[in-house]
């Protein structure tokens, strides 16, 4: 991490788990266990029908509450979508965009994904952009290739000003929810080629401002060791933010980096 040019950032994606009032129990449970100086943006997205709840239950503390996904439109017969207005007159700040299950379940694609940032960033929400490969494409060898697709037909139309009001997230599909996790050399070596290629179309001082997280089963026993990696901005943590001890510690092993 470098936090002299970028922002660290330890978001929870909750996925489909938790209800309202377990959304407000976890919140009674882990704000007494938060360190007063984090030293790091403290986030946690989930459903959006718990969003007004953990806004309530969250209020006086640091952690802020982000949305997992939006639609591109404005408004229209979308049934069951949620729209950036909506998400923003709420108060929600982040939104997370293209993460992987989308892709693989409700068909989201590197063109709907270039949509929804560009409605995400017109709208003054902060999107955290996901990008991956799967196992058989790195096994082939092409997740650099594929990555810069991504990365580049993500962020279409984006100027570099826009740039540094957009997170983007690697999360290599192989390793979420099963277990298996990058090692922090190979993490590191997507990460810094991410940046690479953001500072090869734009410039350098826009770069090194872009936070870039790690994606793929970030926990509580190898946080430490990914988040020392100079080009891992934080993590966009699945499980272990449904545990509070967990999600703790990972904000902590951010915390100690930057000591």
């Amino acid at each position: 991490m470098n936090r002299k040019y970028r922002k660290t950032i330890i978001a929870g994606n909750w996925k489909m788990n938790k209800t309202a009032s377990e959304t407000a129990a976890f919140a009674n449970e882990i704000k007494p266990m938060l360190p007063k100086n984090p030293g790091c943006e403290m986030l946690l997205c989930m459903p959006a029908v718990n969003i007004p709840a953990a806004q309530k239950a969250f209020k006086g503390s640091k952690i802020r509450i982000g949305a997992e996904t939006m639609h591109y439109e404005a408004s229209g017969a979308f049934t069951g979508e949620v729209a950036a207005g909506m998400l923003t007159d709420i108060g929600v700040k982040y939104v997370i965009i293209g993460h992987s299950e989308r892709r693989q379940y409700y068909g989201e694609t590197d063109l709907t994904v270039n949509k929804k940032v560009r409605a995400a960033l017109d709208a003054g929400l902060t999107p955290i952009v996901c990008v991956g490969e799967s196992l058989e494409q790195r096994e082939l060898g092409v997740t650099d290739e594929l990555l810069a697709y991504q990365v580049m037909t993500a962020l279409s139309g984006v100027s570099s000003q826009e740039l540094r009001h957009v997170v983007i997230a690697y999360e290599p599909i192989w390793a979420i929810g099963t277990g298996k996790t990058a090692t922090s050399e190979q993490a590191q070596e997507v990460c810094g080629n991410i940046r690479t290629l953001l500072r090869k179309s734009n410039d350098a001082r826009t770069a090194r401002a872009v936070s870039i997280l790690y994606g793929g089963s970030m926990n509580a026993k190898n946080a430490a060791e990914l988040l020392r990696m100079p080009d891992i901005d934080g993590g966009l943590i699945g499980g272990a933010s449904l545990k509070t001890a967990d999600f703790v510690t990972i904000i902590e092993a951010a915390a100690a980096v930057e000591a």
